[in-house]
């Protein structure tokens, strides 16, 4: 490979079909060294995601990889793919992305929560810095002993870097692994999240004080220069709090205005010169430049539509491109091979357990003085243990500086990878939020249970979840209907279901969840509610008895339902009312469909099987924003174990004055000649493209006895109040259509269906759209069948009933057949009743 000088480097080239070799120019190579640093990465994240490990792992195992530890000891793909030549540009752009990603970190680091955290996280923060510090420094002295050349720079400097490296929690990444451990809403996780603000904060401070004090490694002493440092950087600080926030405020407030859709190009504009400004400042002043970043980032008001707007605009190019490019340098700039021999894989363990020693200690110690469980405290020990991006670039700042060389920077490179790796097993391992819920036979768990007990003190739990404010007008209607006069009191639990993604965003309403308070605790600030859905709902209790606890739920699409049935379970609640994923608004022409994503579908369906009481999902389609006198609701019965469930909900909203109750029952005409269809299990088991019915037997006798006496006693009950019709049909789609097309009634209460009669086997040849709902919540919740009414879809809470599978429609021939053939796994299911 030819040496270059770096002046003669040229951007582009002419092209292969010239003779140029792309690969000898900066640009070309750019793009090649990207592309395989983002490939590597996403493959190892991939890998490491059923281990719950945060991206940051991935990245730099990959540019450890890539570098001299591996890959790079083939000469020709070093020289080839990363030449010397080539790492200072690559640098380069690795920084800029780090500048922008540190001005979004300040952007998420919210000043006055941390004021508000308390003394306890406060307390905690200091210990878990300050007693691994110390514990540095002894680490510090046995590897300026031991290491050839650690003892060539000052030991002060090297102190520094070393406590700065082992003491610091890695905010971002923490706050990754609770949402990961579904920690984010607990009392541990608010302790955890408040205790590394703070130690975040003094991990730049340390930062700030480091950077200046590694001067050129040469161990000489510059005291006034580091005076000046010190001073210039305080006087940064004060000026950007005191001069530039409240400009920002000013820049927010004029963005966040109602009237204004779109911000002004401007405004964005003018934000982001002001982080290259703010860093070239602080390089100015001899601090490093993302100093400058981060404290422009404090300055920006969290509050309003702004700092969103702002980090939409940004955050995908800086995270998913550019900061990759960071840590991925910092692998190529780790050679395991340094850490070579007895000896120096002795220090290696001896900093890992020095650094978790001194982390876990410190923080337990302290927490348990907070009168914190021990499980609890251990577990808050591992967890701050976290380490991530701030110790990568104190470790990049002591390697350019000269303070550490090639095998102590390796060393701790590993440590910070080794420390970060444990600590989603151990908190896995000390602790699990279920153990100190009760059993799960817990009683009450679906309505029926209510209606057959004449305790008038008796409570009725629902836990309603929403996807955001456009869902509140339709449950707050929904809840409100079934707000009797007689029956058992209400407690509403709101559930604000947020998606987790790799966002840093992501990040911002973990803060705003933060703000609120723990778990069904929202706070008030300066007369306000801060989460516009726990306002709605908030404003909505003072109507009357309705005691209403919101709360915010941040998970990723795969693991939310487990939230929303841990809540369910603990809060013992009678049922869970979900929104489905559409939504319709306006009429004829003006109809608009919202789909927040079929990925929600999919959480409704593992919360419908997964439960531990009934559950109701509402099609909305305008219910409650239409002003009427009185809503008309609408129970459509073909009997049944969830059938009896909605008659129970209705019992509830006779009673309400303002609701009309009307029940419909859909009896199959006599003597009607059936075409040979009948459901059996499917050999497609998925509940995608099919149906799924319960497996177990039931008795059809006792069915019809049970649908009888519960039918008559609700008609006894409330006879006068209660409109009731039979009708005879031999054409289940048209029946239901027509109900839900006839504009008679605001809502149609139906039931989900474990067990199909015989004349819903039919439907099965429909193009199937809403499999979660069972046939007839999927017919009425179709679009283009002109269908006005909203739905409510109910399954009653059954043990017995829970496993379902996949159904397919057969011939009675064909069935006859695979039956005489004692094909494995046909069995009849739309006979049992």
């Amino acid at each position: 490979m030819p040496n270059f000088n770096i002046t003669s480097i040229k951007t582009s080239s002419n092209g292969a079909w010239q003779g140029d070799n792309p690969l000898n120019f900066a640009f070309p190579l750019l793009i090649v060294q990207t592309t395989l640093i983002l490939v590597l990465s996403r493959f190892l994240a991939f890998l490491l995601k059923p281990l719950r490990q945060p991206k940051v792992i991935a990245e730099i195992v990959g540019g450890i990889l890539l570098g001299l530890s591996a890959f790079g000891r083939n000469k020709d793909y070093l020289n080839r793919i990363f030449p010397s030549w080539s790492m200072p540009l690559l640098e380069t752009v690795a920084n800029i992305g780090l500048l922008f990603f540190l001005f979004l970190v300040g952007l998420e680091l919210d000043l006055s929560s941390i004021s508000r955290s308390g003394r306890k996280a406060f307390g905690i923060a200091f210990s878990g810095i300050s007693l691994p510090f110390i514990c540095g420094t002894g680490v510090a002295f046995v590897l300026r002993k031991t290491v050839d050349g650690a003892d060539r720079v000052g030991y002060g400097q090297f102190l520094v870097f070393m406590g700065v490296a082992i003491s610091i929690t890695a905010f971002p990444v923490l706050a990754r692994i609770l949402a990961e451990l579904k920690l984010l809403t607990t009392q541990l996780g608010e302790t955890a999240m408040a205790a590394a603000a703070f130690n975040d904060v003094a991990a730049w401070i340390l930062l700030a004080l480091a950077v200046p004090l590694a001067s050129n490694g040469s161990g000489e002493h510059k005291s006034p220069l580091i005076s000046i440092w010190v001073l210039s950087g305080v006087a940064f600080v004060v000026l950007m709090l005191l001069v530039t926030r409240p400009a920002m405020k000013w820049v927010a407030r004029r963005c966040s205005r109602p009237e204004r859709d779109v911000i002004d190009e401007a405004y964005i504009c003018l934000t982001l010169a002001g982080v290259m400004v703010s860093g070239f400042i602080t390089d100015l002043m001899g601090i490093h430049a993302i100093f400058g970043a981060f404290v422009f980032g404090l300055t920006i008001a969290k509050e309003g539509e702004f700092s969103e707007r702002l980090i939409e605009r940004i955050e995908d190019f800086v995270t998913g491109l550019l900061l990759p490019l960071f840590f991925a340098s910092t692998g190529l700039k780790t050679n395991v091979a340094k850490v070579s021999g007895v000896k120096a894989w002795g220090l290696l363990m001896l900093v890992i357990s020095t650094a978790c020693a001194g982390k876990i200690i410190g923080t337990f110690t302290v927490a348990l003085m907070f009168s914190m469980p021990v499980r609890e405290s251990l577990a808050l020990g591992v967890l701050m243990n976290t380490k991530g991006l701030v110790e990568l670039i104190v470790l990049n700042i002591g390697k350019e500086r000269k303070v550490l060389n090639d095998e102590i920077f390796a060393i701790l490179v590993l440590m910070a990878l080794v420390t970060t790796f444990i600590t989603t097993p151990a908190v896995m391992a000390i602790y699990k939020p279920a153990r100190a819920h009760g059993s799960s036979a817990l009683p009450r768990r679906k309505l029926s249970d209510l209606t057959s007990t004449d305790d008038s003190k008796d409570e009725l739990r629902v836990l309603a979840c929403l996807h955001g404010v456009s869902n509140v007008p339709s449950i707050i209607s929904l809840i409100e209907s079934t707000r009797g006069t007689k029956k058992s009191q209400l407690k509403l639990f709101i559930m604000h279901l947020v998606e987790l993604t790799e966002r840093s965003s992501s990040i911002i309403m973990v803060h705003r969840a933060r703000r609120n308070g723990f778990p069904f605790i929202y706070r008030r600030r300066r007369g306000q509610w801060q989460d516009p859905v726990a306002a709605a709902f908030q404003a909505y209790s003072q109507f009357g008895r309705v005691s209403v606890r919101p709360t915010t739920a941040i998970s990723a699409l795969s693991t939310i339902h487990e939230d929303i049935c841990h809540v369910a379970e603990n809060k013992r609640v009678t049922m869970i009312v979900l929104s489905s994923h559409k939504k319709w608004r306006g009429e004829g022409e003006q109809l608009t469909i919202e789909n927040v994503g079929d990925g929600w579908r999919l959480v409704n369906q593992r919360v419908l099987k997964s439960a531990p009481c009934s559950v109701a999902v509402l099609v909305d389609r305008g219910f409650g924003t239409i002003a009427t006198v009185a809503q008309r609701v609408c129970i459509l019965f073909f009997g049944g174990p969830d059938d009896r469930e909605a008659l129970d909900l209705g019992g509830r909203m006779v009673e309400h004055p303002a609701v009309k109750v009307a029940v419909v029952r859909l009896v199959e005409k006599e003597g009607l000649e059936r075409d040979g269809v009948i459901l059996r299990p499917s050999t497609i088991k998925s509940t995608e493209k099919n149906y799924s019915f319960s497996t177990a037997h039931m008795n059809s006798e006792k069915e019809n006895e049970l649908d009888e006496a519960v039918m008559a006693e609700f008609r006894s009950e409330w006879d006068e109040m209660v409109e009731y019709m039979e009708k005879t049909t031999s054409n289940i789609v048209e029946a239901v259509l027509g109900l839900g097309q006839c504009g008679d009634y605001d809502l149609i209460v139906i039931r989900k269906g474990r067990f199909p009669p015989p004349m819903v086997a039919e439907l099965e040849e429909r193009q199937l759209g809403h499999t979660e709902l069972g046939p007839i919540g999927d017919l009425l919740a179709s679009s283009g069948r002109g269908v006005l009414s909203s739905v409510l879809v109910i399954q009653k809470h059954d043990t017995a009933n829970a496993v379902e599978t996949p159904v397919a429609k057969v011939d009675q021939n064909d069935y006859d057949k695979l039956k005489g053939d004692g094909t494995s796994g046909v069995g009849e299911i739309s006979k049992v009743v």
